[in-house]
């Protein structure tokens, strides 16, 4: 079987690496794909946005699975224009996706259907915002989010008023996130731990994916502001038995129900960043695809062959496959270019690579990273993701982060406390 990955960032490097070890595939291609990920695909010169070619790419190369990784390609319709054309696609619907493409639709879905969530306000314009702000309804610190994909980049945590009218006014009036933000929620700021929960659905049916937990804050004691995730550890320390029981009852099986009702099913990765609260799990918010950088210390984790688990889901029988993890641990530090998430520079010769992969048990997935006369270059703002898995959570963050210091590049910079368990988000 030959299987095409869209995307060009770190999750879908991790993706790769891991569909080409199934002894049922033949070849791998990556479109666009990264400088890491032609080391175990063959990586294809078009953009994920490019849904008529990717289809008839797909259809000319006679490729037998498509996994589709970032959240943009989804929400434009690629598994609808697949799908049409008869051609195997793992990922939600257009309609599907909205619950990621659309906090407004995300958060009124969820207010529907009594899924645990934070209080919110809906303000179309700024004056709208002002008034809600002004109502001390949630109090400070204040969340802004923008409607629309923004890279996860489109929240906004406000102490103050202030700050927060001055958010409101980047995203409604001077348009930081362009369309995005045409339209802004406004919600309580909740407080309590982390997690992220992640299954895949066949759109009636759910199989839990190993837990993990993310650190979106810039810097170090999560501070700063909010990135695509700064690093991941897997299994979460914070779940337990009777917490895994709760979301799954309270979040996850009614949303699959719910959106099935609403003729949206639901097919492929649901992600639930949750708040654990005092009062219980409340959904920050949903994705429909694979988590990143989550994804990295899961595709490490996994036993069993990730082919068969996703043409489950294609196929509508996710339960007819077993799912292995291994017991170990892992863990994943991303390494950053210098003003990541906000402006930084690109084209920063990368050095280190290979005695970083030297050390036993650490995988480098390459995130933003071009691949040219020889030598390896920056190309994004989440450059690198470094993996490890060990017997203990501590042993594989040493030896990640002893891979991290043989790495680098001009301005780099990365998190120096990825898994360390905090009690609450500050």
């Amino acid at each position: 079987m030959k299987v095409l990955v869209v995307g060009s960032g770190g999750r879908e490097h991790a993706l790769a690496w891991r569909i080409a070890k199934s002894p049922r595939v033949e070849k791998v291609y990556c479109a666009p794909g990264n400088g890491g990920t032609r080391l175990v695909a063959e990586n294809v010169p078009l953009a994920e946005t490019d849904i008529a070619g990717l289809g008839d790419f797909v259809e000319r190369e006679k490729v037998g699975l498509t996994v589709v990784g970032p959240e943009v390609p989804l929400a434009m319709g690629l598994v609808d224009e697949f799908e049409r054309r008869g051609l195997r696609v793992f990922g939600p619907s257009k309609k599907a996706a909205e619950i990621e493409g659309s906090k407004v639709f995300a958060k009124e879905f969820m207010a529907r259907h009594r899924i645990p969530t934070g209080r919110f306000r809906v303000a179309d314009d700024l004056d709208q915002a002002r008034k809600v702000l002004a109502s001390g309804e949630f109090g400070f610190p204040v969340v802004l989010k923008a409607d629309g994909l923004a890279a996860g980049k489109g929240v906004v945590v406000c102490p103050t008023l202030q700050k927060a009218e001055e958010a409101a006014g980047e995203m409604l009036v001077r348009k930081k996130f362009g369309t995005a933000g045409r339209r802004v929620v406004i919600e309580e700021f909740l407080c309590g731990r982390e997690v992220s929960f992640i299954v895949i659905t066949d759109g009636l049916r759910v199989q839990p994916l190993v837990t993990a937990m993310d650190h979106k804050a810039a810097y170090d004691g999560d501070r700063g502001p909010n990135t695509g995730g700064m690093g991941a550890i897997s299994p979460s320390p914070l779940m337990t038995e009777k917490l895994f029981e709760e979301i799954m009852s309270t979040v996850i099986t009614p949303a699959v129900t719910r959106l099935l009702e609403e003729g949206r099913k639901f097919k492929g990765v649901l992600y639930a960043g949750l708040m654990i609260t005092d009062e219980g799990p409340k959904v920050l918010e949903f994705n429909g695809r694979f988590g990143d950088p989550e994804t990295q210390p899961q595709m490490v984790r996994i036993e069993s062959d990730l082919v068969d688990l996703l043409e489950a889901a294609v196929d509508e029988d996710i339960l007819r496959t077993e799912v292995r993890w291994s017991a170990k641990p892992a863990g994943c530090v991303v390494v950053a270019s210098g003003g990541y998430p906000m402006s930084y520079e690109k084209g920063k010769i990368i050095s280190g690579l290979v005695e970083a992969g030297e050390i036993p048990g650490v995988t480098v997935f390459h995130a933003g990273t071009r691949y040219e006369n020889g030598r390896y270059a920056t190309s994004g703002g989440r450059v690198l993701d470094v993996c490890a898995s060990d017997e203990t959570l501590a042993g594989a963050m040493e030896r990640i982060y002893d891979a991290c210091r043989r790495v680098y590049f001009e301005a780099m910079y990365y998190r120096r406390d990825i898994g360390t368990v905090r009690e609450e988000r500050t």
